[in-house]
């Protein structure tokens, strides 16, 4: 089954983004675990095109990040600065590929029905479906360019171990390459404890959101913090306790707290440090010295980037224009990186 849904035209720089979906039958997932019918969507912009030698020579396949979906991509801070007439990523010479992960989206998740009897999927599982969406069903047999933010960016390490032919370049943003441990992951098991030690979650059946969910929301707003740009926001106490509530009420309101569970429950499978040397596409990541998920002075991205054969490490500075982690949404900042790879990177 698949259907193709055109957005209403608006005013954009780019061509029309279009829905897709393909549903795979019986899905087995790394936990031994099988899904009837998993649905897979993305959203893509432009169109494949081959090259003399008959293999598709300008997909881009663009990850985003726990909780978010493909169309993160569409505001103007992304789209504008790469998809538009001209621009690095001109969405009419390439074909762009935003696909939704499994549990998040338009694409198969705990909330539509299956609750807390969904499937644990964890991010091979999201890659490997992403792999059968882009070669099975667009019948794209090479990307130009993987790339993709946060969990997206961990994942883009994931496609150059688990496929390293199936692409020319990839561009991680806002993650390192190693198991997610330390402070990082302790934020993550807090938010995760906090929903599931909740009697209100009952075991995934609860009618209404469980009160543990908001603790959840609070490590979530934490870890995507950047302390330049909130004391701008919020410069006095009442400024800071409005701002909070104004953003745990936003993202309550959006958010399911069994797909919230399994979310961030995904990434216990991802370690891609121990088969760095399996990457021979170029690579750049991207990182900001103000991320809090990622902080600079653990020195583990200079020291594993040795590793990748054709790796190469940006740590942008913090400036008035960082956003902390999410400065990886913000491509005027670092699209001369992205620049520089592609040169580095021809099609192959």
């Amino acid at each position: 089954m698949l259907f193709l849904i055109a957005f209403a035209a608006f005013a954009m720089s780019y061509p029309t983004p279009v829905e897709r979906d393909f549903v795979v039958h019986d899905f087995k997932f790394a936990s031994g675990e099988t899904l009837p019918t998993l649905n897979l969507h993305c959203t893509t912009i432009g169109a494949p095109h081959k090259s003399v030698s008959g293999h598709v020579d300008n997909a881009v396949l663009i990850m985003h990040g726990t909780g978010g979906t493909g169309h993160q991509f569409l505001g103007p801070t992304f789209a504008d600065a790469l998809f538009g007439s001209g621009q690095l990523l001109d969405a009419t010479k390439y074909f762009i590929i935003l696909p939704d992960a499994i549990g998040h989206g338009h694409s198969s998740k705990p909330s539509d029905g299956l609750h807390a009897h969904f499937p644990a999927y964890r991010y091979h599982d999201i890659v490997r479906a992403q792999h059968q969406l882009i070669f099975d069903f667009l019948k794209v047999d090479h990307l130009r360019l993987v790339m993709g933010t946060s969990m997206g960016g961990m994942q883009t390490w994931m496609w150059g171990e688990m496929y390293p032919t199936d692409m020319d370049a990839l561009m991680p943003l806002a993650c390192a390459p190693m198991e997610i441990a330390g402070r990082n992951r302790m934020v993550r098991k807090m938010a995760i404890d906090a929903i599931r030690t909740d009697p209100e979650w009952k075991n995934g059946e609860y009618t209404a959101p469980p009160r543990g969910l908001i603790t959840a929301i609070n490590s979530l707003l934490i870890m995507g913090s950047a302390p330049l740009q909130m004391l701008k926001q919020a410069p006095t106490r009442v400024a800071a306790d409005s701002l909070l509530e104004r953003s745990v009420r936003a993202q309550l309101a959006r958010t399911d707290a069994n797909d919230f569970l399994y979310q961030f429950e995904s990434s216990e499978d991802y370690n891609p440090n121990p088969d760095l040397e399996r990457i021979v596409a170029p690579l750049t990541i991207v990182n900001s010295a103000d991320d809090f998920i990622n902080p600079p002075e653990l020195g583990t991205v200079e020291r594993d980037i040795k590793r990748v054969k054709q790796g190469k490490y940006v740590l942008l500075p913090i400036t008035d224009a960082t956003r902390g982690h999410g400065t990886h949404t913000l491509a005027g900042i670092w699209k001369q990186h992205l620049e520089d790879l592609l040169k580095r990177s021809p099609f192959s």
